[in-house]
C-alpha cells in the first residue's frame, strides 16, 4: 500500500504538468504567430498554468446554446491567459457566442476599435478585438438553411499598450487563431470563411 501511494496514488490521475508557455495557453489553439502575439500583448514569455479542456468546453456549450430559441447568447469562455503569480494583473480573456445581425458594428466607428476585412466583420484595438463569422455545420442543426452566426471576443484586462498597428494586429492574430480552432472543432464548412493565416486588410474608416 505504501508503495502504491508513493508511486501513483493508487490509480489516481497524475497531476497535469504545468502549462506555462504561450503556445500552451488557450488549450493549444494558438499558432506560433499567435503565441508570439500573446507574449507581445502581455509582455511576458511565462504564464500562469492553463489547464486543458477549454476548446471542448466552449464548443460543447455552443452546440447546446444553438438548440435554444434565442440566437444571441452570452460569451462562453475558451480561456484566460494570466501572468505568473506576482508578476502583474494583466490578462487576456477569449470567449465565443452567437450574435444577431444588428450586433454587427456596420458603419459605427467606436473609439479605439479599427475595422478589418476578415470574416463577416472584424474589429481590433489595444484592449479588445472582435471577429464575426458564419458557420454551416452538421453539429448545429438548421445551420445549412440559416448559417450559425458566431462571434469571438478578446479582452485585454489592464492593458498598458498604446493604440498602434502592431498592437491591434497582435490582438487580432490571437483571436483569429482561437476562432479558427473553434470553427474547425465545430466542423464549419470552409473554416467559416477564415483563411489559414489572418489577413490584415484594414477597411476604410
Amino acid at each position: 500500500m505504501a508503495v502504491c501511494l508513493l508511486a501513483t496514488g493508487c490509480g489516481e490521475e497524475p497531476p497535469e504538468p504545468e502549462r506555462v508557455t504561450a503556445a500552451q495557453q488557450c488549450d493549444d489553439t494558438l499558432t506560433p504567430d499567435a503565441a508570439r502575439a500573446l507574449e507581445t500583448v502581455l509582455r511576458t514569455k511565462t504564464f500562469s498554468h492553463d489547464p486543458k479542456g477549454g476548446l471542448e468546453r466552449v464548443t460543447g456549450r455552443l452546440v447546446e446554446d444553438y438548440t435554444k430559441p434565442r440566437r444571441e447568447t452570452p460569451y462562453r469562455d475558451l480561456c484566460r491567459a494570466d501572468l505568473p503569480l506576482g508578476a502583474g494583473t494583466e490578462s487576456v480573456d477569449i470567449g465565443f457566442g452567437f450574435y444577431e445581425e444588428d450586433e454587427l458594428f456596420g458603419d459605427a466607428r467606436p473609439r479605439a476599435l479599427h475595422p478589418y476585412d476578415m470574416g463577416v466583420e472584424a474589429r481590433s484595438g489595444p484592449k479588445k478585438a472582435y471577429l464575426f463569422v458564419r458557420c454551416v455545420s452538421p453539429l448545429l442543426k438548421g445551420s445549412a438553411e440559416r448559417p450559425a452566426r458566431i462571434r469571438g471576443k478578446l479582452d485585454v484586462d489592464r492593458s498598458k499598450l498604446p493604440d498602434t498597428l502592431p498592437v491591434r494586429e497582435a490582438n487580432l492574430t490571437i483571436l483569429h487563431s482561437t476562432t479558427l480552432a473553434v470553427v474547425r472543432e465545430l466542423g464549419c464548412e470552409n473554416d467559416a470563411g477564415l483563411t489559414e493565416k489572418p489577413v490584415f486588410r484594414p477597411k476604410p474608416e
